[in-house]
């Protein structure tokens, strides 16, 4: 499982991955094994159902790596939404799935029933998927848990675009170099949500159109061309 893990195995839907305690006593025996998307439990063995690359982040998660734009909820995944209603004691927030999302008016830190966030429809929000089950509506909090927004909440000014789930997953990895090679040259805020949309805010709308045009280039790039690239763009702001 190590070597197949290690050459970066294809794997199409009702592929067997593997056994469940074999998966378990390749990683870390103390962490909790953790299917990601494109992966499902069926009885002892994890089976796919998405083709693409299967990955293994350490100590103990898998998923299948694809260029899908569709996004499936994944619990405690974050995501960036848009508020499209309001009924009742909720928001509804659109994240890109068959199914709008729910929010509740009093998943903020600090919310109370006379304390309520002053959301109005169409603006944007970064939350967490506190309930992704294929059979109920996905609920979002923005808070971590324990209370704290740790970043999450409404996301003011900024544009907004769409991408691959690959390319998210790529900007969500420490070893992709293309934010932190941009932010030696513009200050910029980016907030990345794992449903395929990233947020960006700069001091300039030229600054944001740069870099937004540069994480969209980069998607199939190697490290040589993305240093490339973006020598490029700061040659064209500066």
């Amino acid at each position: 499982m190590a070597a197949a893990m290690k050459n970066a195995r294809v794997v199409m839907p009702g592929d067997i991955i593997d056994n469940v305690h074999n998966l378990q006593a390749s990683t870390d025996k103390k962490s909790k094994l953790r299917l990601g998307p494109g992966l499902r439990q069926d009885k002892d063995d994890v089976v796919a159902f998405k083709s693409g690359i299967l990955r293994h982040r350490n100590p103990a998660t898998f998923w299948i790596d694809c260029s899908q734009k569709r996004y499936v909820p994944v619990k405690e995944e974050r995501v960036i939404g848009i508020i499209t209603n309001k009924t009742g004691e909720n928001f509804k927030v659109d994240v890109g799935t068959s199914m709008a999302a729910s929010l509740s008016f009093l998943a903020f830190e600090g919310a109370t029933k006379r304390n309520r966030p002053n959301l109005q429809i169409g603006d944007v929000v970064y939350a967490r998927l506190s309930v992704a089950n294929k059979d109920m509506e996905p609920e979002l909090d923005c808070t971590d848990g324990a209370g704290r927004s740790t970043g999450l909440g409404a996301l003011s000014g900024g544009f907004m675009f769409t991408c691959s789930l690959g390319l998210t997953r790529k900007l969500l990895s420490k070893d992709f170099i293309l934010l932190p090679l941009l932010g030696k040259y513009f200050p910029f805020e980016c907030t990345v949500g794992s449903n395929g949309r990233v947020w960006i805010n700069s001091k300039t709308s030229a600054h944001i159109i740069a870099i937004s045009n540069a994480i969209t280039n980069a998607e199939y790039m190697t490290e040589t061309q993305i240093r490339s690239m973006v020598r490029q763009v700061v040659e064209g702001i500066m």
